[in-house]
C-alpha cells in the first residue's frame, strides 16, 4: 500500500469514526455513555493478546450505549471475524457493528 493509499484509508477511518460521536453526544452528552470508555478498553485489551490484530492492521475501535463499532484495515477475513468474535465476548458489550475492510478493498 502506498503513501497515497495510507492517507485515503486514514481520512476514510477517521470519518466513520466521527459518525458514531453523534449519536452518543445525542443520547448520552459529551462525556459518552456511562461505561463506554472501560468497554473501549477493554476490546483494546482483548486486541492485545492477539497478535494476528496488532499492526500492521489498523482496528479503530469505537463504543456508543453498549455497541462496540469497528474500524480500519486487516489482511484476512479471518481477522476481521476475529476481531468481532473477541468484541462480542467482552462481558458488557451488546451488539458489535463490524465495518472492518479487508486491505486492497478499500476504495
Amino acid at each position: 500500500m502506498n503513501n497515497s493509499e495510507r492517507y485515503c484509508t486514514l481520512v476514510l477511518v477517521i470519518l466513520f469514526g466521527t459518525l458514531g460521536g453523534c449519536a452518543a453526544y445525542q443520547k448520552c452528552g459529551f462525556g459518552g455513555c456511562p461505561g463506554d470508555k472501560e468497554l473501549t478498553a477493554a476490546v483494546e485489551s482483548a486486541f492485545k493478546d492477539h497478535a494476528e490484530l496488532q499492526p500492521p492492521n489498523l482496528i479503530k475501535i469505537q463504543t456508543v450505549d453498549h455497541t462496540v463499532y469497528l474500524y480500519g484495515l486487516v489482511d484476512t477475513d479471518i481477522q476481521r471475524l476475529m476481531a468481532e468474535s473477541l468484541a462480542q465476548q467482552v462481558p458488557g458489550v451488546t451488539k458489535v457493528v463490524n465495518s472492518i475492510s479487508l486491505q486492497g478493498n478499500v476504495l
